[in-house]
């Protein structure tokens, strides 16, 4: 089992950054990969961002260039850095865990956190 917590959610002006963290429990996190996801009101969830636990990264295109996936396997922590942030960025940002390659197809992640909420204002 692995349970995920996101945080540092909140309201930014656009164009700033925000940076959002997921803290894992469970001691094989190394081995996981891991995604970003967003889901905005009224909108079906969609891909952001996933990194292999290798370290490769992979990004949805509608954010390259602006965020940046990471992890830090000692700290069992996925962060996604957000710059550059639009009003279009606004959603609920849920971090994910696979037991397997990355995807970027949610119903491929094993578990799931409850989600921070990120607001973007113009």
């Amino acid at each position: 089992q692995v349970q995920l917590v996101e945080s540092g959610g909140g309201l930014v002006q656009a164009g700033g950054s925000l940076r959002v963290s997921c803290a894992a429990s469970g001691r094989t996190f190394s081995s996981y990969a891991m995604g970003w996801f967003r889901q905005a009101p009224g909108k079906e969830r969609e891909f952001v961002a996933a990194i292999s636990w290798t370290g490769n990264t992979y990004y949805a295109d509608f954010v390259k260039g602006r965020f940046t996936i990471s992890r830090d396997n000692a700290k069992n922590t996925v962060y996604l850095q957000m710059n550059s942030l639009k009003p279009e960025d606004t959603a609920v940002y849920y971090c994910a865990a696979r037991g397997r390659g990355t995807s970027r197809i949610g119903d491929d992640y094993d578990y799931w956190g409850q989600g921070t909420q990120v607001t973007v204002s113009s």
